[in-house]
């Protein structure tokens, strides 16, 4: 797997101190993208779907429009890194200048490097409104299949996880990464490549970290109505989230959560 190495460490703990073992770790690397050869943003992000990676990345920043507006995508591994070679429709130039970035980026944050505080906030019109209320067992259910689904994090304990759930709470597709955000563009980029948000407006995604701001973002962006997250909101989040018809659920654990905007469309029944 590409996301994983192994290193040696030396363990201390009761009846094996000082012990040297070979340990499973998540791999994170700097991940350059260039758009028609503009180098527009480099990433540290674990090397695996990068195609989904860069394809999620492109929509979610408001590049690209949909997907047929993206015509390949090439990845390339160097000394240093990856470098994702991504092909765009001309008439997306302009976005693509409007969300410039400096050439870096860092795990943990999904704003770094805007050059402005304009380009913080999307211009996105609000989510439809499921025509359905969220059922309280679908999340549940869907917050205990994403803890089995994550194989990176079980053999690391270093990555987070993004997945699509049904309206039953089943887990269709997961994506993992060292940065939540690039897991949540993964699962998005995926999904944009095999059609998988054509019912997005009956699905929910739940993400293993906590909701900030930008996860409500690129949720609403994929129009996806449901924001599930393990951890806590930010404020910034739910106002977003209550601005623009998301159902922002935090805290997510076996047997509780607690809804933060529009809380009228979940169902207890």
């Amino acid at each position: 797997m590409r996301g994983l190495a192994k290193r040696e460490v030396w363990r201390h703990e009761p009846l094996k101190t000082g012990v040297a073992e070979l340990d499973l770790i998540a791999v994170e690397a700097p991940i350059a993208l260039q758009f028609n050869g503009i180098s527009h943003a480099v990433l540290l992000a674990t090397p695996q779907d990068l195609e989904d990676l860069a394809v999620g990345f492109a929509f979610t920043e408001g590049i690209v429009r949909d997907a047929s507006d993206i015509y390949d995508v090439q990845v390339h591994e160097s000394e240093q890194g990856h470098i994702v070679d991504i092909e765009i429709a001309s008439a997306c130039l302009q976005r693509l200048k409007q969300r410039r970035r400096q050439l870096a980026g860092r795990t943990g944050c999904g704003l770094c490097g805007l050059e402005s505080l304009e380009e913080v906030r999307r211009d996105l019109p609000p989510v439809a409104t499921p025509t359905a209320q969220a059922r309280a067992d679908a999340v549940f259910i869907a917050l205990e299949q994403l803890r089995g689904l994550q194989p990176l994090h079980q053999q690391t304990g270093a990555t987070h996880a993004a997945g699509l759930a049904q309206a039953d709470g089943t887990i269709k597709v997961v994506r993992e990464d060292v940065g939540r955000h690039n897991a949540l563009d993964k699962l998005i980029g995926h999904l944009m490549r095999t059609d998988g948000l054509q019912h997005a407006q009956e699905q929910m995604i739940v993400v293993s970290s906590r909701a900030s701001f930008e996860m409500v973002q690129k949720t609403a962006a994929a129009k996806v109505p449901t924001l599930v997250a393990v951890s806590a909101p930010t404020s910034f989040a739910i106002n977003l989230a209550t601005e623009l018809n998301l159902l922002l659920v935090g805290f997510g654990r076996a047997h509780q959560f607690s809804a933060y905007s529009h809380p009228h469309r979940l169902s207890t029944t």
